[in-house]
């Protein structure tokens, strides 16, 4: 157990602000210190000094969010020669247990006791840069499909014979022709509104469209420069692998392939009843990194033999195919992370 190799768990829950802090001592479970610090260079540099003072010997910290709010206090902390631990997302009290800042830093601090392996926070460097490009394309991609949506509604409610016009043409061509549209000011309020409305819909769109490609174009470059064996891996796209390493992060973040394996959310939960024997995905986790586990393996079910002839194997033997889908699951991430601990990144 963790709790055995350490004196004191300083759990931290942070916001946007401050931060609540909690000092537990392993060896009673009691707290010594409840304190709040501002989310500054200044605070962190306070929440050092209470650890100093009210955690004497071997600690922890215990910080919920490093990769949003706590991002600068996990930096400050590393820097410190201070331990850190990664706390993910706490579970939802019951009303009778109360929510407060300083609770939820408790929290955090006896979630990390009751753990038998721990996880480092995600580093900095090229790997936030990939983390920034995924996330501007992600809002890219949203706006874009939200635009698409938004047009289609302008089409259907389009006043006729614009409406006839338009619904027979294919995507490509209906953004080609409204962004080319002209409206005359003294036309019909309703025609020349609309016209207008899809003008700028459809120029909207296309721009995010060429938003996206290029930072797709970023986003494969700069993953083939941290892990080019990953790319190479059967099913394993751009976006995959970027998913992948940013969830996995550095060498040394997880302690096994289990631990990996739970993050991604394909560790295998026993669902077993009476004479029948299963288990079942475990459904927290990074979703994100679970989502792209799955695309990879939807991708092999289509084009990968080894991975059509397992599938065709288990159903023969009883299974269904969402089991044998979850045993490839469980499969892929071992590899995934067997090749990247033995791979060094551009950041290791």
């Amino acid at each position: 157990m963790l709790a055995d190799q350490l004196d004191y768990v300083v759990g931290v829950d942070t916001h946007r602000d401050v931060h609540a802090l909690a000092v537990v001592e392993v060896r009673s479970g009691g707290v010594v210190l409840e304190a709040t610090v501002e989310a500054s260079q200044e605070g962190y540099a306070e929440a050092v000094a209470l650890a100093e003072r009210h955690a004497p010997g071997r600690r922890v910290f215990a910080v919920a969010g490093t990769g949003s709010f706590g991002a600068g206090l996990a930096r400050s902390l590393a820097a410190c020669d201070e331990r850190v631990l990664e706390v993910g997302r706490l579970p939802r009290q019951r009303r009778s247990g109360g929510k407060t800042d300083a609770l939820d830093a408790i929290r955090a601090a006896r979630a990390v006791l009751a753990q038998t392996q721990s996880t480092q926070p995600r580093t900095g460097g090229h790997r936030e840069a990939l983390r920034a490009l995924m996330a501007a394309r992600e809002g890219a991609v949203n706006a874009r499909r939200a635009g698409l949506c938004q047009l289609r509604d302008l089409v259907v409610t389009a006043p006729e014979p614009l409406r006839a016009e338009l619904r027979p043409l294919t995507r490509a061509r209906l953004l080609a022709r409204l962004t080319a549209i002209t409206s005359h000011p003294h036309s019909e309020p309703e025609l020349h509104g609309t016209l207008l409305a899809m003008r700028a819909v459809a120029g909207r769109v296309q721009q995010l469209t060429a938003e996206a490609r290029e930072l797709g174009r970023e986003i494969e470059t700069l993953s083939r420069q941290l892990a080019p064996r990953l790319l190479d891996q059967p099913g394993v796209g751009p976006l995959s692998a970027a998913q992948i390493l940013l969830s996995w992060s550095h060498p040394g973040r997880f302690p096994s392939e289990a631990a990996f394996a739970r993050l991604a959310g394909v560790a295998p939960i026993p669902a077993s009843s009476g004479h029948t024997i299963r288990h079942r995905l475990d459904r927290g986790g990074d979703r994100q990194l679970n989502r792209a586990l799955h695309m990879i393996i939807v991708t092999r079910r289509r084009a990968h033999p080894d991975t059509i002839a397992y599938i065709d194997r288990r159903t023969q033997e009883g299974k269904t195919r969402r089991e044998a889908t979850r045993s490839l699951k469980r499969y892929l991430a071992r590899s995934l992370y067997r090749l990247l601990e033995n791979t060094a990144p551009l950041d290791a």
